[in-house]
């Protein structure tokens, strides 16, 4: 049952949860109770959404490729801008994801943030209905407001609750990401003059010339492939997540670098097919670069948080491997990889974490020994570790391996270059576990660490679960993308036919002409003996 407004609600019930915590008051002598009040109503509106979410899962229909669950509006009736929303196979997971992860970043906060927390939930709640806003929009400016919406939130709380140079990270982040999707607003722009509709469904039926999709696709890239963030302008991703707070990170992580690759799977592969196929080997060994060079990069890194950074900088070079394989199975892989990255990348953030609000560090060199004190804490971070570096049983391993099938069909050079990312990140972050967990405990202050507590373990529960289930059972991811990415890859392969026809003709007559000029040699010669 496709209920109308189950969009909107999702996407609106934060901001009243967020105006509601607005109106929550109290004495001076009344902080601890107002703080309380604060938390329970943003973990309670998250939590909502989240069961939202979960009913709009229940509801939906694998065997469709469309949209679903379409709500529409005008907005701007001069000039056609609708409120458009509508959800496939690929973007119900970021959805779910989104929802997801927002009440555990509140749980994660619980009793780390201790100043402006009223403002905190309130920009994490606001942050909530701009990534599931950004999802479902189905209209080319309504996704732009909410994609660029996105930063406002993300920008203060690196900003303002972040490490001693915030304000630095911050308005790295900032720029960065918003030069790049400057570029994107001039290519609606130019969408909108040619075609007349900003509507993403139009659009994806309406192509435009070759030569126009060319400079649509390097705009379009400009935006996405920063906010993933691809190489090269990925440096403002470590500094980000060093200065982010716990929570800011594993959201960054969890949902906002997956806005890139979804982007490419939204606007780009299917509104500019020509144009992707055409870029598609430079952004192949692009990718290539980011898994080797970042990974290379991670092994050397000191600081936890920022290995962790250049390892997410890695795992979206294999999914933009997937996406340009063109391939049901790359493409498939690249959207997997996408999900069980957020939940990995979450738990690794939230792994360190833990330690940091006991030692307050995240150099490496500080730790050591811990699994003597706390064991519980070294079989959490071991099973998020094992599930970054792809071992088989975890949601790591099913991704990794189908981007690398579909690379292999796409180039087998570029796959086998790629593939050298899978032992490199096993080495940087079975290094890092080694030396936290099993080290020389030379630190009296690590070694006196008390283990997980009770708000820990429920934290990493549903988290340890689900690395396992969609280890175990990805057909339940599969079988939801399958449909959408099956129509996209058949789009390519309409394209391609030609591409190959063209090129068996070509060989074909380039043999004939051979055989014809090797028949003509031979008669000359016969006559000149003659």
């Amino acid at each position: 049952m496709n209920t109308p407004a189950l969009l909107s609600i999702m996407i609106f019930l934060p901001i009243v949860s967020a105006f509601l915590i607005m109106l929550v008051r109290g004495e001076k002598d009344d902080e601890a109770i107002v703080e309380r009040n604060v938390k329970n109503l943003a973990l309670l509106g998250s939590v909502f959404v989240f069961i939202i979410g979960v009913f709009l899962y229940q509801s939906f229909d694998p065997t469709v490729a469309g949209f679903q669950f379409v709500e529409k509006s005008e907005w701007f009736r001069n000039i056609g801008i609708n409120y458009h929303l509508g959800v496939d196979g690929i973007s119900i997971y970021f959805i779910l994801l989104s929802a997801f992860l927002t009440p555990i970043c509140i749980l994660a906060s619980w009793n780390s943030v201790k100043k402006r927390v009223k403002e905190y939930m309130i920009a994490f709640l606001i942050l909530e209905s701009f990534m599931i806003g950004t999802f479902s929009a189905l209209d080319s400016v309504l996704f732009y407001v909410f994609f660029e919406g996105v930063l406002i939130p993300m920008f203060l709380i690196i900003g303002v609750w972040g490490g001693p140079r915030r304000v630095y990270a911050s308005y790295k982040f900032f720029l960065y990401t918003f030069l790049g999707s400057v570029l994107m607003l001039a290519a609606l722009l130019a969408l909108y003059i040619t075609v007349g509709t900003t509507d993403i469904p139009t659009l994806i039926e309406n192509p435009v010339s070759f030569e126009m999709q060319k400079w649509l696709f390097i705009a379009f890239f400009a935006s996405f492939a920063v906010k993933m963030p691809m190489w090269p302008v990925h440096t403002w991703l470590p500094d980000a997540h060093v200065e982010a707070p716990t929570a800011g990170s594993v959201i960054l992580a969890g949902v906002l670098l997956k806005m890139g690759g979804y982007g490419f799977l939204r606007f780009s592969l299917p509104m500019l097919p020509e144009a992707s196929l055409y870029f598609s080997e430079i952004v192949m060994w692009m990718s290539v670069i980011a898994i080797i060079y970042t990974s290379l990069v991670a092994l050397v890194q000191e600081d936890m948080k920022k290995m962790i950074a250049y390892s997410s900088v890695a795992h979206m070079g294999f999914v933009t491997l997937g996406i340009f394989s063109f391939t049901q199975q790359g493409i498939d892989g690249a959207v997997f990889q996408m999900i069980s990255h957020g939940v990995i990348s979450a738990a690794l953030f939230l792994c360190v974490g833990v330690v940091y609000d006991r030692l307050h560090s995240r150099e490496i060199s500080k730790y050591g020994g811990i699994v003597k004190n706390m064991p519980a804490y070294a079989t959490v971070f071991m099973i998020f570790v094992l599930g970054s570096v792809g071992l088989p049983g975890t949601s790591g391993f099913v991704g990794e391996f189908l981007t690398l099938l579909g690379a292999f069909q796409y180039d087998i050079i570029i796959a086998a270059c790629a593939t050298t990312g899978v032992v490199l990140g096993a080495a940087y972050m079975l290094l890092l576990y080694r030396r936290v967990v099993f080290g020389p405990a030379e630190n009296k202050k690590a070694a006196a660490m008390k283990d997980l507590n009770q708000l820990e373990r429920a934290i990493f529960a549903p988290l340890i679960v689900l690395v396992f289930f969609l280890g175990v059972y990805p057909a339940i991811v599969m079988d939801q993308i399958s449909p959408p990415v099956s129509r996209i890859v058949s789009q390519y392969e309409m394209l391609q036919e030609p591409l190959e026809y063209n090129q068996a003709t070509l060989e074909q007559n380039t043999s004939e002409q051979e055989f014809a000029d090797n028949q003509n040699d031979n008669i000359s010669d016969e006559v000149g003996h003659e």
